[in-house]
């Protein structure tokens, strides 16, 4: 299965945790594990907190720590930084649901953070049962 994100700004963080906890409740495994996987090179996954000023604070930090250089791949080289950044955050998640509710702290959410939008964003779920014996 996979999901549909779209982003509205060029530069967004958007809070999909409730998305992920539904997915989960439909689901039919009680226990395990959830896999997401964004398909695309110019955004990202993370795990993060979303106490007020947030967004900017991190969208700040990533501008602070782009890459300023001369790039030389034929492919726009322009957004390379976007892609730079995508790699440093990750493109993956994997996390751990029980009683089909994720177990995440108490200030954790799953976010969806784009560099270069807006777009729809694609990702690929998948379930895994965890052997508990």
């Amino acid at each position: 299965m996979n999901i549909t994100i779209k982003t509205t700004k060029e530069k967004e963080i958007i809070d999909i945790t409730e998305e992920i906890a539904g997915l989960i409740k439909k689901q039919e495994k009680g226990n395990g594990l959830i896999y997401l996987f964004t398909l695309h090179t110019t955004c990202s996954l993370a795990i993060a907190d979303l106490d007020p000023g947030f967004e900017k604070d991190y969208i700040n930090a990533f501008e602070s720590i782009k890459p300023k250089t001369t790039f030389i791949h034929p492919h726009n080289p322009e957004h390379f930084p976007d892609h730079f950044l995508s790699s440093l955050v990750g493109n993956f998640l994997l996390l751990p649901f029980e009683n089909k509710k994720l177990v995440l702290g108490t200030w954790q959410r799953i976010v969806l953070i784009e560099f270069n939008g807006p777009r729809e964003r694609e990702i690929y779920v998948r379930f895994l049962e965890l052997d508990e014996k």
